[in-house]
């Protein structure tokens, strides 16, 4: 349970911050339960996932979340002409930010298979398209990069950043409130307080770049796809993941720290 501590601390850090921001700025009761519940529920995900070892059942899970990427541009429900959202009984979860931090944890762990693993999950953003997706697989790629000079992800991430501006210029929707540029809004209102929101999401993003009990590999090209979509809610309308209201990045992203920090079962 201590190697995942930091883990647990980078996801609790930004979505207690964010709670404290729905509830002060009067938000929907709901929107604070509904975040409140998945917190709950990630932060059980983080502290029990076991690693996924066997390259085989690696790849297999791999497979099945690229298909998950995918599944919006069949199932609906579309806005304008996009799909980027999972519906899951009355709730549509974003399928970029509740699958693909795991995602990168497994192609991160993949040498060989990385870069097309990467791609084809770009793909999925581009078809719904997604922009935030988008450059959060670019920036996976940076970090991927970073950490182990493999040459065929410069490519990958050059691709991904010109997908990631024609996506949104193809993909934008009017910003909601509570759930899309939470940081930008804010600052208008109470600076000092969208100052604590950022300091509170930098502190996630640095304890998975340095301080979790991961591959180097791993907590970069995480940390890289957490930098992409909070970068892509400062510059337009995309959901401001943990901070902001939504159930399917802080999912996503207790999902991700447990496959990070797990440790494999053993088998007999």
């Amino acid at each position: 349970m201590r190697a995942r501590l930091p883990g647990i601390v980078a996801l609790t850090v930004p979505v207690l911050a964010g709670l404290a921001y729905l509830v002060t700025m009067g938000a929907p009761r709901f929107y604070v339960l509904i975040n409140g519940g998945a917190f709950f529920l990630a932060a059980v995900l983080a502290a029990t996932l076991p690693r996924v070892a066997d390259t085989k059942a690696k790849r297999i899970f791999a497979a099945t979340l690229i298909v998950l990427l995918f599944i919006p541009l069949a199932s609906g429900p579309y806005l304008n002409g996009i799909a980027r959202w999972l519906p899951v009984g009355p709730f549509a979860l974003h399928s970029g930010a509740l699958f693909l931090f795991a995602f990168v944890v497994l192609a991160a762990r993949d040498e060989e298979y990385a870069p097309p693993m990467l791609l084809a999950a770009l793909l999925a953003a581009s078809l719904q398209p997604d922009a935030a997706t988008a450059l959060a697989v670019m920036l996976s790629a940076v970090g991927l990069y970073n950490a182990n000079k493999d040459w065929r992800l410069v490519p990958v991430a050059g691709i991904a950043l010109f997908a990631s501006m024609v996506a949104a210029l193809r993909g934008e929707l009017p910003a909601q409130p509570f759930v899309e540029r939470v940081l930008v809004s804010l600052a208008f209102q109470q600076p000092l307080a969208a100052l604590a929101l950022a300091f509170a999401l930098l502190a996630g993003f640095l304890i998975i770049a340095h301080g979790i009990n991961a591959e180097r590999r791993v907590r970069h090209a995480l940390a890289g796809c957490l930098f992409g979509f909070t970068l892509a809610a400062v510059f337009s309308n995309y959901p401001s993941i943990l901070i902001g209201y939504g159930a399917a990045p802080i999912l996503g992203f207790g999902l991700a720290i447990g496959l990070a920090t797990g440790k494999a079962r053993q088998t007999t």
